[in-house]
């Protein structure tokens, strides 16, 4: 680490009060000489803290720069992580305030619910599958309080990999009676189908992500917990959301997940 660990906390109090007063902040690796992407984790974590002991608690953990064009856009060779709270969950039909998020995105994804532990290092797919219970359609709702998105890895992951919300879906199935990889998915914006894409778009296949998720965490001694929720990683484009917006993702062979923005 490059940073101390006053310097951690008061960056990250810093983004935490940037997220409850929905404003923007300077990019930190303009301002923060030397910023590390495990600086950027640990910030990550002062702000989840300060999230928990307002009241809210973990559900699940989210896989971001899965997409090969866009970790070469920010200069990285592997996916980042960031961590699900209940004050961050939708269901399915849900109307959801457009005020509560500073300058959102939209995503759809295959969420992976766990029914048993996953501690890593040196797991494989094979122990990810036994310990999925179900997998579901989900959308995740990024948001950043860097000016302007105007992020380097580090300030995405400082930000909680800049999640926002997520909705899941209105059915779940067996991971192991579909193929993940070729699972399909239709992305509409206010009916119009506005992208396409199928599971290999996240590592070649949504397991790769949570299996490198569940590895990457045990270097921090974090464990995924049976019930917890897994977003692998978006199928399509990452596209703008504003107030009246209608989105709607359709996963073949799963279900589909929706909501308004209102």
């Amino acid at each position: 680490m490059a940073l101390n660990q006053e310097q951690i906390e008061q960056i990250g109090d810093e983004l935490y009060e940037a997220w409850k007063a929905r404003r923007q902040v300077a990019p930190l690796t303009d301002r923060v000489p030397g910023i590390t992407i495990d600086d950027a984790y640990q910030i990550q974590l002062r702000t989840i803290a300060n999230r928990a002991k307002a009241g809210e608690h973990h559900v699940g953990k989210k896989v971001g720069l899965t997409a090969r064009v866009v970790q070469k856009a920010l200069g990285v060779d592997q996916p980042d992580f960031g961590h699900l709270l209940s004050g961050m969950s939708y269901a399915d039909g849900d109307s959801i305030d457009a005020s509560a998020f500073i300058q959102p995105k939209g995503e759809g994804e295959i969420g992976f619910i766990l029914k048993r532990d996953l501690s890593g290092p040196g797991l494989t797919n094979a122990d990810v599958l036994a310990a999925v219970e179900c997998v579901m359609p989900c959308f995740e709702i990024v948001d950043s309080r860097i000016t302007d998105w105007r992020i380097k890895v580090q300030d995405t992951v400082a930000d909680n990999g800049s999640s926002a919300a997520f909705v899941v879906g209105d059915k779940a199935v067996d991971p192991r009676r579909v193929d993940l990889a070729t699972l399909g998915m239709v992305l509409e914006k206010n009916g119009e189908i506005i992208g396409t894409g199928a599971g290999a778009a996240t590592l070649g296949n949504p397991v790769n992500a949570v299996t490198w998720l569940a590895n990457a965490l045990g270097a921090y001694g974090i464990t995924l917990k049976a019930g917890e929720l897994i977003l692998s990683g978006s199928l399509s484009v990452l596209f703008p959301i504003q107030k009246g917006d209608v989105l709607r993702m359709s996963l073949g062979g799963v279900g589909s997940a929706s909501c308004r923005f209102s």
